[in-house]
């Protein structure tokens, strides 16, 4: 199985058992990775709600096997995803797992309902129906 990306919501969704998380098997996870500005995301969610910072970011790399530093080129692609998403409000962050992902050609695995109707040439997984 080739990489898969994996956006800060399914990680959350991960870390947290929620619904949908069960379409992020062993098999896949095995093949993971994530941008690290998607990781700061997960790490400012889990302190923020009161973890502390170094067993948050254990837990944060938890379900990934490969950190994917983030790069000029992804910073473009990600910059200029913003006109093509402004309407779904997508964030920097947002717009960083979607650069990795069309870097990778790897499909993209997020909790967020609102990527479906993304056309960008990656394949989005929405892991809540």
């Amino acid at each position: 199985m080739s990489k898969v990306v994996l956006d800060a919501s399914a990680i959350l969704a991960l870390l947290n058992q929620e619904p949908g998380t069960d379409r992020l098997t062993p098999e896949l996870l095995s093949n993971a990775t994530c941008s690290t500005v998607n990781l700061a995301e997960v790490l400012t969610k889990l302190v923020s709600a009161g973890g502390q910072p170094d067993e948050a970011w254990e837990d944060t790399l938890s379900p990934i096997r490969e950190a994917a530093p983030f790069t000029s080129e992804q910073a473009k692609i990600a910059g200029s995803l913003v006109a093509q998403t402004r309407t779904l409000g997508l964030s920097l962050g947002d717009r960083a797992c979607l650069a990795l992902g069309l870097v990778l050609k790897a499909p993209v695995y997020t909790a967020d309902r609102s990527w479906k109707s993304l056309k960008l040439g990656v394949r989005i997984h929405v892991i809540r129906g």
